[in-house]
C-alpha cells in the first residue's frame, strides 16, 4: 500500500481548484505534504474542517437532555431525589427569611417581599434536576403543593407558626396567608404541573409574580412619589419597575432553560415576554388588584396573555 501512495502538496492542490478559493477554511493540518491513499482517506477527511463564511450558529434543539438529572439511568429514583433536593433548597431559603423576620433585621414588609421574590425563582432554578415528561412535572409540583397545604393550615389557625406568619403577612395576621401566599403557592404548583419548563407561559407567570410584583412593591415604597392618576395606591415608579423586572427575569430564565435544551431562545419569545410583563404591570396597577389580590390578578393575566402571544 505504501508503494501506491501518491504525495500531494496540500496547499497547491487546494488553491488549484477555483471553486474552493472563495471559501474560508479553518484547517487543522499535519505537515504540509502528506501521503494520500484509499487506506488513509478517513485520516485525510479528519485533518481539516470546513467553516463557510457568514455561517450562523445553530440554535439548540428543544429536545430535553438528561445531563442535569441526578441519576439519569434511574429516572424515577432521580425524580424522587430531585423532589427532596429542591424542597430542601426552597425550605432552607424560607428558613433564612424566617430568621431575619424573628430578629427584625428587615422591615416586615420588606422581609415579606424578599420571601416573595426569592422562593419561586430559586425553586425554578431546580427544575433541570427533574426528568422530562409528565412524571417530572408532577413530582416538581409536589414541593409547592405541600406548601399549599402548609399555608392553608397556618392561615386557618390549625397550625401555629409565628415565624411563617411574620415572614409572609403584611400586618402579622395569620389569616392573610389564605390570600396572597396561598395564591402564590398555587401559581407555582400550576406552572409546574400544567405548563412546565418547556413553556414560556410558566416562565412568564412565575417571573412576573415573583420578580415583577416583588420589585414593584420595594421600588414603589422608596421612589413612589408620583402616583398613578387612576389609582393613588400605586406609583409610576413601581409599575415601571414591575414590568422591567418581570421582563428581564423572564428573558434570563429563557436563556437558562435554553442552555439545557428545554426551550429555544428567539426574538419572538422575548417580545412575548415584553407584552406579558407590560400587561401584568398594567393589571397590577388597577384598583381591582388591590381589592382582590395582586398575586391572583398578575398570575391570571400572565397565563391569559401568555396563551395569546406564545
Amino acid at each position: 500500500m505504501a508503494a501506491n501512495a501518491i504525495a500531494v502538496p496540500f496547499f497547491s492542490s487546494i488553491t488549484a481548484i477555483p471553486k474552493l478559493k472563495p471559501l474560508l477554511l479553518r484547517i487543522h493540518l499535519p505537515p504540509p505534504c502528506f501521503s494520500f491513499s484509499a487506506a488513509n482517506s478517513t485520516h485525510f477527511i479528519n485533518c481539516f474542517t470546513f467553516r463557510l463564511p457568514n455561517s450562523r450558529k445553530l440554535r439548540r434543539s428543544p429536545s430535553p437532555p438528561v445531563a442535569a438529572m441526578i441519576f439519569p439511568q434511574y429516572p424515577v429514583f432521580s425524580d424522587t431525589c430531585a423532589t427532596v433536593v429542591s424542597g430542601f433548597i426552597a425550605l432552607s431559603v424560607l428558613r433564612v427569611w424566617e430568621e431575619t423576620a424573628k430578629r427584625g433585621l428587615f422591615d416586615q414588609k420588606l422581609n415579606r417581599k424578599l420571601v416573595h421574590i426569592s422562593i419561586g425563582l430559586v425553586f425554578m432554578l431546580c427544575w433541570p434536576l427533574f426528568s422530562s415528561g409528565h412524571r417530572g412535572a408532577v413530582l416538581a409540583a409536589v414541593t409547592p403543593g405541600v406548601n399549599i397545604i402548609r399555608v392553608f393550615l397556618i392561615g386557618s389557625g390549625i397550625w401555629k407558626d409565628e415565624a411563617i406568619v411574620k415572614s409572609m403577612s403584611r400586618y402579622g395576621d395569620y389569616r392573610e396567608l389564605l390570600k396572597g401566599p396561598l395564591y402564590y403557592a398555587a401559581t407555582i404548583t400550576l406552572a409546574c404541573a400544567l405548563y412546565w419548563r418547556t413553556s414560556p407561559i410558566a416562565i412568564a407567570a412565575i417571573c412576573n409574580l415573583c420578580a415583577g410584583d416583588g420589585i414593584a412593591d420595594i421600588v414603589g415604597r422608596r421612589f413612589g412619589g408620583h402616583k398613578l392618576p387612576y389609582n393613588k395606591n400605586k406609583s409610576i415608579a413601581g409599575s415601571v419597575a414591575m414590568a422591567t423586572a418581570g421582563f428581564f427575569t423572564s428573558v434570563g430564565f429563557m436563556y437558562y432553560f435554553s442552555y439545557f435544551g428545554y426551550i429555544e431562545e428567539s426574538m419572538e419569545i422575548v417580545l412575548g415576554f415584553l407584552v406579558v410583563s407590560v400587561a401584568s404591570a398594567l393589571v397590577e396597577s388597577l384598583p381591582i388588584s388591590t381589592e382582590l389580590d395582586d398575586n391572583l390578578t398578575v398570575t391570571l393575566t400572565s397565563i391569559l396573555v401568555g396563551s395569546l402571544v406564545f
